[in-house]
């Protein structure tokens, strides 16, 4: 094993959703430094950077390219699954490993992708678990056109199904799509329960500003009557829109305001570096991913990927969201789902705090669909394991 090892960071750092995949490169520098100045690991990481700049098209041949130049086994990054899926072709014929380090809507596994994020039983059926008995089961979806929108509108609209509720309307939009005011109509002749919302970027953003607007100009969309919920939502994104965000729901495995000894200890770790003006899951789960894999490299003695994968899956390993393990199964991570209620100021009030991970279920063949009414017979909606 020689005692530099290239790896890839292919995050897009410009484009419509810059913001996400700044704090995922950040994030992934962080931990390429701190491997580098330990003497736990006798080797150091040299950083190979791509900006596709939000064009997914170009995902592909930046990868390949990377791989080819450099000879690199490991790649972290991509933001959406679009982008996702581009890349996992070129891993699995060049023998390397995506590092994912982003919230998805899961039907997918891959020996060549390690997902270091939640998949929908941990993170959007905890989110209607807690919703839903709060504010009823009549919900409007709206998402961007592209498998993330699809996807996750399928499954809320199965899991409202098998509860009882409805759907009351659905609309998408292309990604980076601002114009979105014609929705705000349908919604509010309409008076679903809570809005699910499952946009991105810019699209997410003026969503949220006008759904703000409605809210001043009609008090019965104000967020404590009816909220917005997102899935990939976060600390970064909420300081760009104020107090439009405020009192809205999100869901993660990691929130900088929690107050656990592991969060604190990382926050620690990463003061005053890039990107940590407001930390976010992306820049956790990014971190993860490149220590992680230093991890498996030291263990294994090697970076090929079989030894790799094998010893991250052997290991449990201490991220910034707790103590979890790769599952052999899936090459999902256990994962914690904190909900949080965002303020004005971009933070998050963490308004429940998961005491334990969830197994990762991707195809949701383990899963429950149901969730719990007030008042009824509760129907878990996800897999939690005890660590």
């Amino acid at each position: 094993m020689g005692k530099s090892i290239p790896i890839g960071l292919l995050f897009s750092r410009s484009g419509p959703y810059w913001a996400p995949g700044q704090q995922g490169f950040y994030g992934a520098l962080a931990a390429i430094e701190a491997v580098n100045a330990s003497a736990d690991h006798p080797f150091e990481f040299v950083a190979h950077a791509a900006d596709p700049e939000g064009n997914t098209d170009r995902y592909a041949g930046l990868c390949r390219d990377m791989i080819k130049r450099t000879g690199l086994r490991h790649v972290v990054g991509c933001t959406t699954s679009w982008s996702r899926k581009e890349v996992i072709p070129v891993v699995e014929k060049a023998d390397a490993l995506l590092w994912y380090p982003c919230v998805y809507e899961g039907f997918e596994a891959s020996e060549n992708v390690v997902y270091i994020a939640a998949s929908p039983n941990q993170h959007l059926l905890p989110l209607l678990d807690y919703i839903v008995p709060r504010f009823g089961r009549n919900a409007f979806l709206t998402g961007s056109n592209y498998i993330w929108g699809w996807e996750m509108n399928r499954i809320a609209r199965e899991v409202l199904h098998h509860s009882g509720g409805s759907v009351l309307g659905e609309r998408f939009v292309p990604i980076g799509d601002v114009d979105i005011h014609h929705i705000m109509g349908e919604i509010r002749a309409k008076k679903p329960d809570f809005i699910l919302n499952n946009l991105i970027g810019p699209s997410s953003y003026a969503f949220l500003k006008a759904y703000y607007e409605l809210g001043l100009a009609d008090p019965s969309f104000a967020p404590g009557a009816r909220p917005v919920l997102s899935c990939n939502f976060y600390e970064g994104e909420g300081a760009l829109l104020g107090e439009a965000v405020a009192g809205h729901y999100t869901v993660s495995c990691y929130f900088q305001s929690l107050q656990t000894p592991a969060n604190q200890a990382f926050l620690k770790a990463v003061e005053g570096r890039p990107g940590t003006e407001q930390v976010t899951s992306f820049f956790a789960q990014s971190y993860t991913s490149v220590l992680m894999i230093a991890n498996a490299i030291r263990q294994a003695g090697t970076d090929a990927i079989t030894e790799v994968l094998a010893a991250a899956k052997a290991h449990r390993f201490s991220a910034p969201f707790g103590e979890s393990v790769v599952d052999a199964r899936t090459n999902h991570v256990l994962m914690p789902a904190h909900i949080g209620k965002a303020r004005a100021d971009g933070d998050f009030d963490v308004v429940h705090e998961a005491a334990q991970a969830i197994e990762p279920d991707p195809f949701l063949t383990r899963t429950r669909l149901g969730v719990p009414t007030a008042g009824g017979e509760a129907k878990p909606a996800h897999l939690r394991v005890v660590q």
